[in-house]
C-alpha cells in the first residue's frame, strides 16, 4: 500500500518543479524544504510499500530525531566552510528570517539521505555482497584512522587552498571508529564481518543525492554556488564535475555523524530512565 503521505509528496515536489519557472514568492525562495520534504515523503511511502516499514510510519521518533541532527551537523559544515569558502549563497540577500529557513533546509539532508539508503535496500540492489576475507579490527586500526581524521581536520584550516577536501574525509576517519568501538553500526564494522550492502548502499545514495541537489539547486532563486581552486572546470550544474566525487566520502560521513549523535543521545536517555 502506497501511503497518502506520498502523495502529497508528489504534489510537494511537483509544485516546486512549476514554481522554478513560475517564481510565486514566497514558495520560490522556500524551495528546498518543500521540494526535499517532498521527496522524503515520497521515498518513504515507496519503502513502505517495499517492506512494510518506514521511518515515517513505524519510526518516527527515529525520524525525528535525524531531523534535529541534521539540522545541527550541516550548521557545522557551514561553519568550516567560512574557512575553506568553497561555497557561496546567492540570492539571499533579502530573504527575511533566513537562518531560520536555512535551518529548516538543513534539516532534510539526513532524513533525504537515509530514505534513499532505505530504498536501496529494500529492493536489494547490492544483494548479500561481501568482501572475499575478513579483517581483523585492531586498535592500531582504530587509533591510524583516528589519527587521520584529526590530521584532515586540521590541514584544510592551516592550508585550505590545497587541503579543502580532506574536510569530507575527517568526521568519518574520527568518528567511524569511535562508533565501532561503541558497538554502534560503522563502516569499519563491515570489514569484519565482510557484508558490503551497507556501504555500498550509503555510496549509491551519496551521489543520487549529490545528482538531485544540484539538479534542483541549479534552477533555483536562491541558490548556491562554488569556488573550488584547480578543479572548478567543467559543471554539471554549479557543480564542477570533479566536485562529485565528494559525495561519495560525504556519504560515509553523514552515516558516522548520524550514529555517532545518535549514541550521545541514547546515553543520556538511558541515564535518565
Amino acid at each position: 500500500m502506497f501511503r497518502k503521505y506520498g502523495l502529497l509528496g508528489v504534489l510537494m515536489i511537483v509544485f516546486a518543479e512549476a514554481n522554478f519557472f513560475l517564481k510565486i514568492q514566497p514558495f520560490a525562495n522556500l524551495y528546498f524544504p518543500i521540494v526535499w520534504y517532498g521527496y522524503i515523503l515520497v521515498i518513504d511511502a515507496l519503502v513502505y510499500k517495499l517492506r512494510g516499514n518506514s521511518l515515517i510510519s513505524n519510526r518516527i521518533n527515529q525520524f525525528l530525531g535525524m531531523i534535529v541532527i541534521s539540522s545541527l551537523v550541516w550548521w557545522v559544515f557551514e561553519f568550516l566552510n567560512i574557512i575553506t569558502g568553497n561555497w557561496n549563497y546567492v540570492g539571499i540577500e533579502g530573504i527575511r528570517l533566513k537562518n531560520i529557513i536555512g535551518t529548516i533546509s538543513f534539516s532534510t539532508v539526513m532524513p533525504a539521505f537515509f530514505e534513499t539508503v532505505e530504498l536501496i535496500r529494500s529492493v536489494r540492489l547490492f544483494g548479500r555482497k561481501k568482501l572475499h576475507k575478513r579483517h581483523k579490527i585492531t586498535k592500531r586500526l582504530l587509533h591510524s584512522m583516528m589519527a587521520l581524521g584529526v590530521i584532515c581536520f586540521i590541514a584544510p584550516v592551516l592550508l585550505p587552498k590545497f587541503a579543502y577536501p580532506l574536510i569530507w574525509f575527517s568526521f568519518f576517519f574520527i568518528l567511524d571508529p569511535i562508533n565501532y568501538i561503541h558497538r554502534q553500526p560503522s563502516i569499519v564494522g563491515h570489514l569484519k564481518d565482510r557484508k558490503l550492502a551497507t556501504p555500498m548502499s550509503l555510496l549509491l545514495a551519496g551521489i543520487i543525492l549529490g545528482f538531485l541537489w544540484e539538479f534542483w539547486n541549479y534552477w533555483a532563486i536562491p541558490k548556491w554556488t562554488y569556488d573550488i581552486p584547480f578543479v572548478g572546470f567543467f559543471k554539471i550544474f554549479e557543480m564542477p564535475v570533479l566536485g562529485y566525487i565528494g559525495y561519495f566520502p560525504f556519504a560515509l560521513e553523514l552515516y558516522a555523524m548520524y550514529w555517532f549523535a545518535r549514541s550521545l543521545f541514547a546515553r543520556k536517555e538511558h541515564l535518565l530512565e
